[in-house]
């Protein structure tokens, strides 16, 4: 998942949301929104009747009251309840691709992208958390909104692959468009280092966060990985191979580019454990999968961009759909 540009304009909160769902990057509340939302009570009074069960799971009307609210926050027109139903119901069926694809977000990367939306919009966490509870939205809801939609561009590009991957001729093409030299990036080679926390062992997480903070401090670098960990209880060292700086995951992204070569990132408590990165190589390339990564990264920064609907997204859910069981109330 790539980052958007640093540099959009002010948007409304229907753009920001609409960006939000694609990268969880620098969006923006309208002012003239935040300070004035109010709790908006959904057709149905919000109530929990069971409205429709895709694939064994129900959607309830306080479900769609909250969803409603959302739209409502995004000045969306129209029979709102029936667009919120229609939505819940296909991120219903998107989970289930989700599901069966393991690509699944971790609450502390959900977390994190509810964190940046906060402080892209010169909000705190806290400010931001009674915003969505005043507007009648709820936090929970609008982490599980952000959950399905860094969830199932994921399981879609693990469903068709490089199917819309630019070619040479693209990529050729678009530079002699621009008149601009061909783009450069930074090239990383990474190793994982988790220092394991068994789910029954939660408890444990401090500790071993303090363990791992200490080791970093002493890692000898990407070849002695394996043998530095097996001094150590628990740890395993996962390589995760070539990532361009575009590609790199938002909750890494940072730290990684902070991180001296040869040394590591802070860490972060993750559902495996806590986990640092190693930064095993770092140079500036410039060559075709450089420049369509710049490019990816360039296009979903366009506010046009940002209403689009991934043709394999669409082609995907239509999948799904026809194998689903969903029963409408």
């Amino acid at each position: 998942m790539t980052c958007p540009g640093r540099n959009f304009e002010m948007l409304s909160f229907k753009a920001a949301v609409a960006a939000l769902s694609i990268s969880f990057g620098m969006t923006v509340i309208a002012p003239a929104i935040a300070p004035q939302m109010m709790v908006v009570e959904a057709a149905g009074g919000g109530g929990t009747a069971v409205v429709a069960v895709v694939n064994g799971t129900p959607i309830t009307s306080g479900d769609v009251a909250k969803r409603v609210n959302f739209l409502r926050l995004q000045r969306a027109k129209g029979n709102l309840n029936s667009v919120a139903k229609q939505q819940l119901v296909d991120e219903a069926i998107e989970r289930t691709g989700v599901l069966a694809s393991g690509t699944s977000v971790s609450n502390e990367e959900v977390d994190a992208a509810y964190a940046r939306f906060a402080a892209n919009n010169k909000l705190s966490v806290e400010k931001l958390n009674e915003i969505m509870k005043q507007s009648g939205v709820t936090v929970d809801h609008f982490k599980s909104f952000i959950a399905i939609s860094m969830s199932w561009p994921r399981a879609v590009q693990i469903r068709f692959g490089d199917s819309n991957k630019m070619t040479a001729g693209d990529i050729g093409a678009r530079i002699a468009k621009s008149g601009a030299n061909r783009p450069k990036v930074n090239e990383y080679i990474l190793k994982q280092v988790i220092f394991v926390v068994p789910e029954s062992k939660k408890n444990i997480a401090g500790k071993r966060k303090a363990e791992a903070e200490a080791s970093r401090k002493k890692f000898p670098g990407c070849d002695q990985a394996l043998a530095f960990a097996a001094t150590m209880r628990d740890v395993s060292v996962k390589d995760l191979g070539r990532f361009l700086e575009p590609e790199l995951p938002d909750n890494w992204k940072e730290p990684i580019k902070k991180a001296p070569m040869g040394g590591t990132t802070t860490t972060q408590v993750t559902p495996r454990g806590v986990e640092f990165i190693a930064i095993c190589s770092k140079r500036e390339v410039s060559d075709d999968a450089a420049a369509a990564a710049v490019f990816r990264e360039e296009d979903l920064k366009k506010p046009g961009k940002q209403n689009e609907v991934d043709p394999n997204a669409k082609k995907y859910l239509e999948e799904l759909r026809a194998k689903a069981n969903v029963v409408m109330k």
